[in-house]
């Protein structure tokens, strides 16, 4: 079996080649990255070690050729979050919408047989009403999410107009320790502020709530999904990933690291006004489809995790978040520095190295 990752450089793709390499030992894994936070790593050795290839390529820029071969793609490439989708609003919908359902067409036409899409919980928006299932009403707040609206519904049709199985997995908000470390996300700026500065600064009122899943959780539903066996009634499906339990408030999780790591004190903005991205999720359907990839990893184990991971880093930045550890800073870097463009191609001095990434610094985790 033949398995191409793409955006394997990031956050999530670490720990999915880990996973795969470990679980399908057998396997063919191929990534397929621009590089643009290849440098951004906080774990020795380079996580690429475990593939059989890494090409780098923009995913705007693939030919049926990358997928030559190939039985299934992990589509993770994408600009990854809100606060980067709304400062590259025109690019987000170029690369998580119209490059993924161009990447998806390209692997139908070379005959892959699986396309494990990653999209998002986010588009559900503001619900106040119980969880939100997947027959619910989509409500997408940002480009972002809009832009995982938009991909999912082409690559139905795709699915249903030709032969490849295609899995379009809503996860929840990720979270946990990687080798690729990211704190732009909800529990992992928590579990770092506590660190590095024993406080917790909330900055909404703490009601608006979020699911999450922890990476290695991630990794475990991409692997049901490039493997589940589908009929013509179901060879397109859109599915949340996460667990009933990690539907958490952003106050319960701030409690929660600061029981975990003794000292941290919370602090919630009770005149806050309310977060519009406030829903609650239902996965009893990915329960139901999958029971044997289900989350394995608990909130208070995730937490524990990312603290021994930032430990062992030496980490005591109290002002991360103007480091490369949050993405948007990394890409302004870049742009700052006429390596990369506005739409995130490499500038073509940068682009000399492979996908840019050796002309990237390290990255300096305090």
């Amino acid at each position: 079996m033949h398995v191409v990752i793409t955006g394997n450089m990031g956050y999530v793709g670490p720990v999915v080649v880990e996973h795969l390499r470990r679980s399908l030992p057998q396997v063919r894994l191929t990534g397929i990255d621009s590089g643009l936070f290849a440098h951004c790593l906080t774990e020795g050795g380079l996580p690429e070690r475990r593939l059989d290839a890494q090409l780098f390529r923009d995913v705007r820029e693939l030919t049926a050729e990358d997928f030559a071969g190939v039985d299934a793609v992990i589509h993770l490439a994408a600009v990854s979050n809100d606060p980067m989708g709304s400062r590259f609003e025109a690019v987000t919908d170029e690369i998580n919408y119209r490059a993924s359902v161009r990447v998806a067409e390209l692997a139908a036409a070379a005959g892959v047989g699986h396309f494990a899409f990653a999209s998002s919980c986010s588009m559900y928006g503001y619900a106040e009403a119980g969880a939100r299932s997947e027959a619910d009403e989509l409500n997408p707040l940002t480009a972002y999410a809009r832009s995982k609206v938009a991909a999912e519904r082409d690559l139905q049709a795709l699915a249903q107009a030709g032969g490849m199985t295609v899995t379009a997995l809503r996860f929840a908000t990720a979270c946990g320790f990687s080798p690729r470390l990211r704190l732009d996300l909800v529990l992992n700026d928590f579990v770092a502020s506590a660190l590095a500065t024993g406080r917790i600064a909330v900055l909404s009122d703490g009601t608006p709530w979020r699911p999450l899943i922890h990476v290695a959780d991630m990794a475990r539903a991409l692997e049901w999904a490039i493997t589940r066996q589908a009929g013509d009634d179901d060879r397109f499906i859109a599915v949340n990933a996460g667990c009933d339990e990690w539907n958490y408030q952003v106050a319960e999780l701030a409690e929660t690291v600061s029981a975990v790591i003794p000292g941290t004190d919370v602090e919630i903005n009770k005149d806050a006004q309310p977060d519009k991205r406030s829903y609650r999720v239902d996965f009893a359907r990915f329960r139901a489809l999958a029971p044997r990839h289900q989350p394995q990893v608990g909130l208070a184990d995730a937490i524990r995790d990312l603290h021994a991971g930032l430990v062992a880093l030496g980490f005591r930045d109290a002002e991360f978040r103007k480091s490369d550890l949050m993405r948007l800073n990394v890409l302004q870097k870049a742009m700052d520095q006429g390596r990369l463009r506005p739409d995130l191609r490499w500038a073509p001095s940068a682009a000399r190295a492979p996908g840019g990434a050796a002309a990237m610094p390290p990255i300096q985790a305090a």
